[in-house]
């Protein structure tokens, strides 16, 4: 037995339960290891241990950041022995902090370790959990290296449930046998975690979110249903890296296929490199003295500086609610404490300094059923601002990706109803303008008319080699359209809109938005760019039910003309009306628009042209 050794030269680290939990004062504060690595032995035993001695100590404060198990701790029965405090909050202690009956310190998670080592928290004894000791006589901290470490290096006593089911995992997870006070050799499995079944909502915002990222990025992916689907979306990409909070199955499994390497990483190549693990049996397996994953303490992990060293970083992290000026919370519901601080915004500010990072918040549009939107006007009183303004890149819900990073407050408000539940739009849309966040005069259409149909999204490639996506027009492209109008050429500007006005007011430019895609058709030719997109071509037809066919009109950016970009717009916008039974199109072009002609003569119509007062009168049908 590898303890055999060390029980004959440290004898009196092996004592009693009675004699180890005589060391415990009145006042004193009792660390508890964190999540899956709490050592449940330990601390039934310490339960055990009050009931037996109900006056042994009172006031004693249990500090941890998370319990997975069971917190008799924290329950009316034992208030006069203990007072849990948690700096994250988890379900087995949430109702007692709401109550009031338990505590609850909010703190960025990266600075936990140095609140120990200041003595701004006081560490009398730690409870942890161990994996067998080496030859050499260290012990592994295993699955939650985080705060663990400092907190046993800081405490006056330390108490070790020596486990041969904990993982011996590289890195800064080690402590030797000469620096803890008393072992407890008990083996159980260790407590594991277990996302509910990736539904098909958390899978459309995986999708969405896994366009975001591109081969060879360095990520962090939060916990829960959102996150993990988020890895499942990521099988077909290559070279990632891994620098997180959490490692969980799911990185594990991309892993395993190769699609996690770190081969790209600038910190810590070929290296995973996490704090804590939060999983499944098989997963515990796999850490098992595996050199390609290190477990580093949690002031590492999630400082900030660190991050942002990592080029093409990009953070991954859910939220309960969010406004509509970009505020967003992942750890209260108004006045309810739901989590934590947590590293959340650690790791969401440290990507956005990385060079060619960015960060991804993710979020279910609704809860509670549909009942409830998740975006919304504005956060509800008692609510705790995790995230700020200034904080979030990218928002994806199950209805598609707003941009925010540069966005004014309006145009923020337009890119989150965007992606909001459609039951929920024309609330927002009322709300905001009462709000004063967008335009008073603000049009919408509800339900299906107005509904965006991303199924039309397509990418083309011209026949000059150019890679475009066309995707429909949304009520939040107004900006990006006024840039577009603006860049065209005095000429062009007056080819496309017949007149020698200069200026596209937003009253006009919003009709060009706000469209009914039952009647009419607008379809942007998008240049994809790392930060933006930029429109270098629209195309739009209007239906004329009389004659079962649509008037057709298109403009292309001076800068990108002659690359084959309107041949492809007017091909797709003839895929589309012809999908929707139409019989043709009819255009008016202007006499001495040669390029537009062009186009249209070489499109596969049925031509029949006139030429009335400076305009050519064009009837194209379409051929089957």
């Amino acid at each position: 037995m590898p303890l055999e050794k060390w029980k004959v030269q440290y004898p009196e680290k092996f004592a009693s339960e009675g004699e180890i939990f005589s060391h415990i004062h009145r006042g004193d504060t009792i660390f508890i290891g964190s999540a899956c690595a709490e050592p449940q032995h330990l601390v039934q035993d310490l339960i055990r241990y009050v009931k037996s001695h109900p006056k042994a100590f009172f006031d004693a404060e249990v500090l941890h950041i998370r319990s997975l198990g069971v917190a008799p701790y924290a329950t009316e029965k034992f208030k006069q022995n203990f007072r849990h405090n948690s700096f994250f909050i988890g379900d087995s202690t949430r109702e007692a902090v709401n109550k009031g009956v338990a505590d609850y310190t909010p703190v960025f998670l990266s600075e936990t370790p140095e609140l120990f080592r200041s003595g701004l928290a006081r560490v009398d004894i730690a409870l942890i959990q161990t994996s067998l000791p080496d030859d050499h006589g260290y012990l592994s901290l295993g699955i939650s290296v985080d705060i663990v470490k400092a907190a046993a290096q800081k405490a006056s006593i330390v108490v070790a449930q020596v486990n041969r089911f904990m993982p011996r995992v590289h890195g800064d997870a080690f402590i030797h046998m000469r620096d803890i006070d008393f072992l407890v050799h008990y083996d159980e499995d260790l407590l594991e975690y277990s996302n509910e079944a990736d539904s098909e909502i958390a899978l459309n915002i995986g999708n969405y979110v896994a366009r975001l990222i591109e081969d060879g990025d360095t990520i962090q992916v939060g916990y829960g249903r959102i996150p993990n689907a988020v890895l499942a979306n990521l099988k077909d990409k290559k070279h990632l890296g891994v620098h997180t909070e959490l490692i969980s199955d799911g990185i594990i499994d991309l892993m395993k296929s190769g699609v996690i390497d770190n081969s790209k990483k600038t910190v810590n190549p070929g290296k995973t490199v996490t704090t804590f693990c939060m999983g499944n049996k098989a997963t515990y397996g796999y850490l098992h003295d595996n050199p390609a994953i290190e477990f580093r303490t949690i002031d590492y992990t999630n400082n900030p500086l660190v991050i942002a060293q990592h080029d093409h970083m990009t953070a991954i992290n859910s939220a309960l609610e969010i406004d509509l000026t970009g505020q967003a919370t992942a750890e209260s519901i108004g006045r309810i404490f739901h989590s934590g601080v947590g590293g959340q915004a650690d790791f969401m500010r440290g990507a956005v300094f990385a060079k060619g990072g960015k960060s991804i918040l993710t979020i279910q549009s609704t809860a509670a059923c549909d009942v409830v939107s998740r975006i919304v006007p504005m956060l509800r009183e008692g609510t705790g601002v995790t995230l700020t303004r200034g904080d979030v890149h990218y928002v994806v819900t199950e209805f598609g990706i707003a941009y925010l990073h540069g966005k004014s407050i309006r145009e923020r408000a337009m890119e989150l109803i965007g992606i909001a539940h459609p039951k929920f739009r024309h609330w927002l849309i009322d709300e905001a303008k009462k709000l004063g966040l967008i335009y008073k005069d603000q049009a919408f259409i509800p339900g299906v008319r107005g509904e965006y149909p991303e199924h039309l999204e397509s990418y083309r490639t011209t026949k000059k080699g150019y890679n475009i996506l066309f995707r429909p027009i949304k009520i939040s492209d107004e900006p990006l359209l006024k840039d577009f109008v603006y860049s065209l050429s005095d000429q062009s500007l007056y080819r496309r809109f017949m007149s020698v006005r200069k200026d596209v007011p937003h009253e006009v430019l919003q009709k060009l938005v706000v469209i009914d895609y039952t009647v009419e058709m607008a379809i942007l030719a998008i240049l994809p760019r790392e930060d933006a997109e930029e429109i270098v071509g629209v195309g739009r037809y209007y239906t004329e039910p009389a004659r079962h066919s649509a008037e057709v009109a298109f403009a292309v950016k001076d800068t990108h003309q002659q690359l084959g970009i309107g041949t492809e717009l007017l091909a797709y916008l003839t895929y589309l009306a012809k999908r929707q039974g139409l019989l043709g199109f009819t255009a008016d072009v202007l006499s001495d628009n040669q390029p537009m002609m062009h186009t249209f003569e070489k499109g596969g119509f049925d031509l029949e042209k006139k030429k009335v007062a400076g305009l050519w009168e064009l009837k194209m049908t379409f051929r089957e």
